[in-house]
């Protein structure tokens, strides 16, 4: 498996990401929970949105260089007691820096919004932004 230029973490519009990025951004509590923090490849985000963000609206998507990160990720198998099997998707990247996540480690923001009960439209719209 080839590194991906870069990796994504989506994250729900009721925790809005500001437009000046602070060094830290709070962490999700999955993420607390977790001790690492949940990012997926441009693949695996349309599986993401459908079993983590299937009820919201709107969501933040920030892209981060994998090369500033590499050092602290991990790739690794999804928990399927979480959200079930999800075939095909492969290891999941997590971070594993103490929970920074900031101006340091994100390149760019983009806000997805969801239409007609899917993201389709969304990542149809994004599909230039959204970098493998």
């Amino acid at each position: 498996m080839s590194n991906p230029s870069y990796i994504y973490k989506l994250v729900p519009s009721s925790s809005p990401v500001p437009d000046e990025l602070p060094e830290r951004l709070p962490l999700s509590e999955l993420d607390a929970t977790s001790g690492f923090i949940h990012l997926s490849t441009a693949k695996q985000i349309p599986g993401t949105l459908k079993h983590f963000f299937a009820d919201h609206d709107q969501v933040y998507v920030l892209r981060i260089e994998y090369a500033k990160v590499e050092k602290e990720i991990r790739w690794e198998s999804p928990d399927a007691k979480v959200c079930g099997e999800r075939g095909g998707e492969g290891f999941f990247p997590h971070l594993y820096n103490g929970g920074r996540l900031g101006s340091g480690e994100i390149e760019s923001v983009a806000v997805w919004n969801r239409t007609s009960g899917n993201w389709d439209e969304a990542l149809e719209k994004a599909e230039s932004w959204l970098l493998y």
